[in-house]
Parts: structure tokens; C-alpha cells; sequence
């Protein structure tokens, strides 16, 4: 495709895009309205099944296919990255050397550790009920080992991140999203359709039926990606060279 049929198709699919967003913003109701149709669907759908967190409700519950589809893309981004940053027949994997790390910087990086990992499993366990979830908590637990990395040094961040269990976690996060949907279609219901398992006490642990679980399936998934994301490019930042030195 030359550079100039390319220009006019980058120019026909934004002038497109124009005229159906404008479109669309010409139905839409006057701000500060009293009529919010999609807002009081998605309260009342939180409402019936019993979940606080009309957010997750929406992610985990409504429209718990797309929330697969944006797992997914994180899943096939994490694989990619595997791929392409393998170590190649030419580079050599060397031992970092030790690092010396401020005493300031070491104490305050080691007590926020285990405060940050609590935080994020709590954001995980809580989605249903409050701000936050599997993707926001996910992300939070991943921070949380790294700052193993700036208190102390690169060898002891790899102690407990043995690569290829957070690899599985990965696959079985993923996974065990998918089970949950097949096993609604098993039930003779919908793919993942909120209607497996009672919904609970509205506003406890236990309410939302399926929402904490998959919240909990996402956060696995998310935390163990990251993790492993972060590790490939730290892998070559700090272990990976030329096989000559370079």
C-alpha cells in the first residue's frame, strides 16, 4: 500500500468517524438532565444481585464478556512480550551485582511491602463492595514485590519471584475466568451468567454470586502478569548482554 492510498484511507475512516461521533453527540441528553437510562439500569441490575460496587457489577456481572476480552488482551500482551524478549543465541544471562541501597530508602521500601500487598489483596477481596477490583488490586500486589527491588537489590526481588509460577498464576487466572462462563453454559444458562450461586447478604463479602470470584480471578491473573511483564524488561535491563560483553 503506497504512502498516498494510505492517506486518503487514514482520511475516509476519520471523516467517517466524525460523522457518526456527531451523530451520536446529537442524542445526547442535556447536561445536568434528569433522565440517566443506562445509570438506572446498571444500579438496579447491582441492586438485584445484590453488589455494592455498581462498577464491578457492570464489569464482573453485566457485561462480564467484555471484561474477558480486556483479560485476554493483557494475557496475549504478557505472551508477546515473553516472546520477544527470550534471550537470544547471542547474549548471555550474567549475576547482577549487589546493589547498595540508601538506609532510609531500604527501611521505608520494606515496611510499605507488606502494607502495599495487604492493600492490594484488600482492594481484590472488596471489589464487590467498594472501589477497586481485580484489575486495580492485581496491579497493587505486582507493586508490592517490586519494592523489594528498590529496598533491597535485583537477587532478592528474584527470591520470590520464581518466573515460572507466576507464569502459571497467569494461565490459571485466565483460565479460571473462562470455567466460571463455561460452567454457566454447563448449568444450562449463559456463558458466564450470574446465576450459579446465591447472591448473598447485599453489602457483605459473600453478596454478588459470581462477582468476587471472578474479581478474584482477574486479580490473579493481572498481579501474576504484571509480574512477569516486568521481569522480562528488567531481565534485560539488569542480566541479559552480549555474548562479547556488550
Amino acid at each position: 500500500m503506497s504512502r498516498r492510498l494510505r492517506t486518503w484511507v487514514l482520511g475516509v475512516s476519520c471523516l467517517g468517524f466524525a460523522v457518526l461521533f456527531g451523530a451520536a453527540c446529537l442524542r445526547l441528553p442535556a447536561f445536568g438532565g434528569t433522565s440517566h437510562p443506562y445509570g438506572e439500569r446498571a444500579v438496579g441490575a447491582a441492586l438485584a444481585h445484590r453488589t455494592s460496587n455498581v462498577v464491578s457489577s457492570v464489569n464482573y456481572d453485566q457485561r462480564a464478556f467484555d471484561t474477558l476480552i480486556e483479560e485476554s488482551i493483557l494475557f496475549a500482551a504478557v505472551l508477546g512480550t515473553i516472546v520477544l524478549l527470550r534471550q537470544a543465541r547471542d547474549e548471555r544471562q550474567v549475576r547482577p551485582e549487589a546493589a547498595r541501597v540508601d538506609h532510609p530508602v531500604r527501611r521505608y521500601a520494606l515496611v510499605l511491602l507488606p502494607v502495599t500487598l495487604l492493600v492490594g489483596l484488600y482492594v481484590v477481596a472488596h471489589g464487590q463492595l467498594s472501589p477497586g477490583g481485580g484489575f486495580q488490586g492485581g496491579v497493587v500486589v505486582a507493586t508490592a514485590l517490586h519494592l523489594l527491588y528498590l529496598g533491597a537489590d535485583y537477587r532478592a526481588l528474584e527470591r520470590i519471584r520464581p518466573i515460572g509460577l507466576y507464569e502459571v498464576g497467569d494461565a490459571m487466572g485466565e483460565a479460571a475466568y473462562l470455567v466460571v462462563g463455561v460452567a454457566g453454559l454447563v448449568a444450562g444458562s449463559a456463558f458466564i451468567a450470574n446465576n450459579l450461586i446465591p447472591y448473598g447478604t447485599f453489602n457483605t463479602l459473600a453478596s454478588g454470586g459470581l462477582v468476587p470470584l471472578l474479581n478474584v480471578a482477574v486479580g490473579m491473573e493481572v498481579a501474576c502478569a504484571v509480574v512477569v511483564l516486568l521481569a522480562r524488561f528488567l531481565d534485560q535491563a539488569v542480566e541479559i548482554e552480549k555474548a562479547d560483553g556488550a
